[in-house]
Order: C-alpha cells, then sequence, then structure tokens
C-alpha cells in the first residue's frame, strides 16, 4: 500500500487496526505503519512483522500472521482466543494478543491474528525457568466449567483440535485421538491395520489407563494448556531472558497433555530427563 516499505502484503482492514487505535491503552489513535516485511518461518501461514511509529514518535514492532479460507479463520480464531485466555493468566507468557480479522481484499477469504513482536532466540530452554512457567499456567489456568474442553475450535499446527466439553477426561481423550484418526484418512485414505489399532486403543486402552484416574475418588484438574508445547513454539527473550510461548493451540485438558511432545522423535532439547524431573517439582504426577 502507498507509503508503506517492505514485501509483505498489506490490507486495509489491518491498517485500521493501527489507525483506529484497537486498543487505546497500548494502541494511540494516529499511529501509522511504517513497514511491513515478510519474517519467520510457517508450514501453514504468511507471516510478517510490522513497523509503527506512535504519535510520540516512538517506533514500536508487531507480528501478524495470516491464512486463508474457512480453516484459516478457525486457525486465527483459536489461536487469537488461546493467546488471549493465556495473557489474562500470566501477562509475558506470551506475545500479547492485538486482534484478529478478516481481510478486505479476497478472494480468498484471509484472516489474520496481530500481536506483540517479540525479539526472541531460539537457543536450548532454561530448565528450571522454563518448566516453572509451564506448571504456573497449568496451575492457574483453571477451566470454567470444571470440563474438558475449550469455547472455540483450536488446532495444533492445521489440524483442528476435537474440544467439545466434556466432564470424562478419558472421554475427551478418546474423542481427541479419533478426530485425528478422522483427518488423517481424509488426508491419506484408508489403512485398515491402523484403523484397527485405533479402535482398540480407543475403546479398550484409553478407558483402561485414563478412566482410572476418575474414579474411586480420584479427580482431575482440567488445566489450560499450550495445546502444540514443542520446542519450536519455545523462544527466549532478547533482552530479559524470560521464557516465551508462542503459536498456541489451547484447550482445557490433564496438565501432562502438554508433555507428551517432549518425547517425540522430532525433539532435541526436551526429550532430556531434565525437564519432566523438573516441572514433576512443580506439578505432582497424576495418582494412579
Amino acid at each position: 500500500m502507498d507509503g508503506i516499505q517492505g514485501d509483505f502484503p498489506m490490507d486495509e482492514a489491518v491498517i485500521e487496526r493501527f489507525l483506529i487505535g484497537f486498543d487505546t491503552a497500548v494502541m494511540p489513535e494516529g499511529t501509522k505503519v511504517i513497514s511491513a516485511v515478510t519474517y519467520g518461518k510457517s508450514a501453514w501461514t504468511v507471516t510478517g512483522r510490522i513497523q509503527v511509529v506512535l504519535p510520540d514518535g516512538v517506533l514500536k514492532y508487531y507480528f501478524l500472521k495470516c491464512a486463508s479460507e474457512d480453516h484459516g479463520r478457525t486457525m486465527m480464531f483459536g489461536e487469537f482466543t488461546s493467546v488471549t485466555t493465556i495473557h489474562a493468566l500470566i501477562p509475558g507468557l506470551v506475545p500479547a494478543p492485538r486482534g484478529w480479522g478478516k481481510f478486505k481484499v479476497s478472494p480468498p477469504d484471509t484472516y489474520f491474528f496481530l500481536s506483540d513482536f517479540i525479539d526472541m532466540h531460539m537457543s536450548t530452554p532454561e530448565p528450571i525457568q522454563f518448566t516453572a512457567r509451564v506448571a504456573e499456567l497449568h496451575h492457574k489456568g483453571t477451566s470454567p466449567n470444571g470440563m474438558f474442553g475449550f469455547p472455540v475450535t483450536t488446532c495444533d499446527g492445521k489440524l483442528p483440535h476435537t474440544v467439545a466439553w466434556e466432564s470424562s477426561w478419558a472421554v475427551f481423550f478418546a474423542k481427541l485421538i479419533r478426530g485425528v484418526l478422522k483427518l488423517d484418512i481424509e488426508t491419506n485414505g484408508p489403512w485398515p491395520e491402523l484403523e484397527a489399532a485405533a479402535e482398540q486403543t480407543i475403546t479398550k486402552v484409553i478407558p483402561r489407563l485414563c478412566g482410572i484416574l476418575q474414579s474411586e475418588g480420584r479427580q482431575i484438574k482440567a488445566s489450560l494448556i499450550h495445546g502444540d508445547l514443542w520446542e519450536g513454539n519455545v523462544g527466549t527473550r532478547a533482552d530479559t531472558g524470560d521464557i516465551v510461548l508462542y503459536d498456541a493451540g489451547s484447550y482445557y485438558a490433564h496438565n501432562e497433555m502438554d508433555l507428551g511432545q517432549w518425547r517425540c522423535e522430532w525433539g532435541q532439547h526436551l526429550r532430556a530427563e531434565v525437564y519432566w524431573k523438573n516441572y514433576l517439582r512443580n506439578f505432582e504426577a497424576a495418582e494412579l
């Protein structure tokens, strides 16, 4: 657009967020957009860094993420809702959310999520601080109705979570797995052997291993989780050294759900024993 430097395509809907002042406490009316440049890498979205100048002459940066069509709307609204919920509990743990919306230019229908830009590095997260912050989120984030789920659909990458409210963790987890299996079949076609094994897991294994956690007087707190907590979504602020989480796809779940990806084959750092041991110093393991 006229007067805006850089290679990232801007839209009037985003510009209006700055010109009108979508949050007058932090974004004074009359803020001017200076540049928009492509920034970062994402497999499912297009991302950029926006530079603005505030009415008092101070420069400030924002992060813009975009995706198209109905699935893009689900991703952007889900992330905005997730980050807003986390930020309300623990300011600074995630980049402050500033808004989401739809581009005025179409087709295709394109949706965006806007947040503060934080200069961070992607080195190995410091174990004690990282695990304490994650446990703090799990302790403070309490389901509004005591159930497992979330009020809007969120995503793990591009894959939507099945987040309809359930009082039983075993039932919720089974539906989550069944939703993933359904997406796999739609994408890759039928695989009878996998489907048979998955059905055994869903109908036999999950009720036995997860159901016991809510039997004979045992209870599970439905905790707010990040929802996609692999090491690629963890950074360290360059100015303060504080841990920052991003790309959230949250829901209320068993708190240890966030730890599952730490042991995946693609992990380089979080697979280390020091991470889960330090986490369990802040949040005890579930009773069996």
